[in-house]
Formats: C-alpha cells, structure tokens, sequence
C-alpha cells in the first residue's frame, strides 16, 4: 500500500442534498422511473438514445445491449416486477421477438459480436431467462464458445464477461455442457493471468483500442477479472482456490492508495496517466467501488487484509460524496451506492446501508433534475435510471448485486 496526496478529484463529486431516507419516498421514486419508461417506449424493445449515451451514430431502433440498450431495460422491467416492487403496464417478454430480430439486423457496435456487456451475449442471456427457449440456450452455448480467446482478455469484451452466462446456465440447469464452458472459460483466465514483477504481477494485459495497457478496475481490468474467478471458484481445486485468494491480496495491497484518513482507492491502471487527465477515478468502472461490488463473492473473514482494504474503500467513497456524473451505476451515484450495500451485506453494519441510503436519495434528486434538464429519462440500466431503480429497491430490502453480473432472477 502506498500514500497517495489525492484519492479523488473533488470536482467530479458533489455535497449529498437528496431527501432524508423514507422507504416509501423510495417506492414512489421506483413507480415513477417505471412509468417513465413504460411511457416513453417507442415500438417494442426500442427506447431513445440518451444524449449522454450517444457515442458515434446510433442504430436507428436504438441500442438493445444489456449495458446501453433495450436487454437491460426489459430484464430491470422484468425483476423489479418478480420482486413485487412495481407492477407493468406490458410483460416484457412479449419484447424478446422484436429485441433479437432488432440485434440481429441493426447490431449497436455494427456487427454481431459475443461481448455480454455490449453484444449478443447478454441480450440472449436476457431473453433466456425471460423465455426459456432452449434454442436460444444454444445459440448462447455457440456464442460464449466463440469468445473464450478474445484478445481483450477483460470483462466488457472478452471471456471474463461472457463467462458469466454459462456460470448463470450451468447454476440454473445443472447441465454438463455448461460446466465444461465455464471451465474453459477459467482456463483461458489462468492461462493469461501472468507474472509481472515491475507492476507487482500477476496482472493481465488488455488489447484494447490497438493498444496493450493493464487496468486495475471492473469495467475493464483486474477486479473485473477476478470477480469472474471468484464467482466460480467453486470449480477450482483447493490449490487454486487458494492461490487465487493471495494473489488478490497481493495485487490489491501493492496498488492500493491511502491518505491520513484510512481512506484507499486504486489507480485506473498500472500505466502513467496522461497530462491533465484524471490520476484517480472513484467510480464503479474505476477505482474502489468496482473493486468492492468484484469482490462480493470473497467470503467476509477469508482474507482479514482485503476486508480491511474494502471497509478502507468504502471510507474513500463516502469521504468524496456522490458523483456529478449523474444517478446511474457505471460511473454515477447508483453504482457507488451499490458498492457500500455489499459493504453491508460482508460486514452486517448497518452504517454502510445508511451511507448507501443516503447516496441513493441524492441519485432520485439527480435524476429528477436531469430529467427537467433533458426532458426525458435515461433508458439504459447501467448509464441510466433503470439501474437507479433497481438499487433504490436494493437499499429498501437491504440486498446487494449487479444487474446481470451477479443477478439474473
């Protein structure tokens, strides 16, 4: 662990001015975001584009991604309903015909590719579980098989995302197929998990962009990686089990930042920034909260150093306030509040539900204000309100997970 003179930059997180917490503020917070998007649906699995959210040229039916699109929103549509928190105007099922034949004739990223955040992975896992079809099943079994070697090697892209769709078929069916995947799928993880002795290895490298380069967070780097592991760990030996625990503690430790405080954040990557760019980001992709949400799956008493580095964590999101980015999990205010709920859940104090209920008020203030600024919602679950909702339900059951990382149900 090293000192760092700067966790976070103040200008990128706010003073919280959200309401105090009331569940049943939070409950009519929900049924309006749900409203919203039931209202502003325009043809069946096609929601607008957020401004925010329009990099490039979008598709023209919109984006259908599990991360951007219409995947995303008809499964947060589809479990806030089974959790009993709101009930829909229109079953989201009846949208699985028109999202696959939209994929398949306008891909968002132009082509049909694997990727679960971004592609055809997650919008197959959305209309398996929302559906049940088994040839959809194979279609998904064909796809993740297909991405195992993908030079990303990180979680948006690559196997340590895709994985996480036969990991959910495996745990829901029983079938053998689907555990031989996941365990190629590992395999392929430890094949390139490599020592590095300058960037106190062992790290992955990501090719990215035409670029090589080690990132450290959930978006696209280490932790993302490691959650993928640890969600699996059940199918390792003891040995591996175990190696992956200290390997863990190593590359987080030797990484981690820490002021006079207690406080500890991590680094994007274990490259030098660029000039005038951002030296830490504290935000789901980059930085604690997305270490903290990884490593859920590390049992709370495992390994006392990373318990102490994520409460340490914890301490740095709730010392910097809530993100002027806006409401939404990837790098908003939900998303860190999603990290301080697994806070929760690991340690059974409930400060870190009280911290998490107060940034999840400030994200229903941020989003009302960025709906009047904007004149509409944001219809994506990872950038926009949908995720906000689901963690707004998160904070009244006191539960914790990620849409379709770790929930599917």
């Amino acid at each position: 662990m090293q000192p760092a003179a700067l966790l976070f930059h103040p200008e990128r997180h706010e003073a919280l001015r959200g309401a105090p917490w009331d569940a049943a503020q939070a409950q009519a917070a929900i049924r309006d975001i749900v409203r919203d998007i039931e209202a502003r649906r325009i043809a069946p699995a096609h929601w607008p584009v957020h401004p925010l959210d329009a990099e490039g040229q979008p598709p023209p039916s919109g984006y259908k991604s599990v991360y951007l699109g219409a995947a995303g929103v008809l499964w947060t549509l589809w479990h806030l309903q089974q959790q009993g928190a709101v009930v829909l105007q229109r079953d989201p099922r009846d949208d699985l015909a028109a999202l696959d034949a939209a994929y398949q004739t306008e891909p968002d990223e132009g082509s049909v590719i694997p990727s679960h955040y971004l592609g055809e992975v997650g919008i197959l896992l959305v209309m398996w579980r929302l559906g049940g079809s088994a040839a959809v099943a194979d279609r998904l079994f064909a796809a993740v098989h297909s991405n195992i070697g993908h030079p990303s090697n990180e979680a948006l892209w690559a196997a340590p995302g895709t994985m996480l769709a036969a990991w959910h078929l495996w745990r829901a069916t029983g079938e053998a197929r689907w555990r031989t995947l996941v365990q190629d799928n590992i395999e392929q993880l430890w094949r390139t998990w490599l020592p590095d002795d300058v960037n106190h290895g062992p790290l992955w490298t990501q090719a990215i962009g035409g670029k090589s380069v080690q990132y450290l967070g959930a978006g696209h780097g280490y932790v993302g990686n490691l959650c993928s592991l640890l969600k699996t760990a059940e199918l390792l030996d003891p040995q591996r089990r175990e190696l992956l625990a200290t390997r863990c503690t190593q590359t987080l430790q030797a990484w981690a930042r820490c002021d006079g405080d207690g406080a500890v954040n991590w680094p994007a990557g274990t490259y030098t920034p660029r000039v005038n760019g951002p030296q830490m980001l504290l935000q789901w992709c980059h930085g604690a909260p997305g270490v903290i949400t990884a490593l859920a799956d590390l049992p709370s008493l495992h390994s006392p150093a990373i318990d102490a580095l994520l409460l340490a964590a914890g301490q740095a999101i709730w010392q910097a306030g809530p993100l002027v980015k806006g409401p939404g999990i990837c790098h908003g205010t939900a998303g860190n509040a999603a990290a301080l709920l697994v806070l929760y859940r690991r340690s059974g104090d409930p400060l870190w539900l009280d911290r998490a209920r107060a940034f999840a008020m400030h994200a229903v203030a941020q989003c009302e204000a960025a709906r009047a600024r904007y004149g509409r919602g944001r219809y994506s679950v990872w950038t926009g309100d949908p995720g906000l909702a689901l963690v707004l339900w998160q904070c009244i059951q006191g539960t914790a997970g990620l849409p379709l990382l770790d929930l599917i149900d």
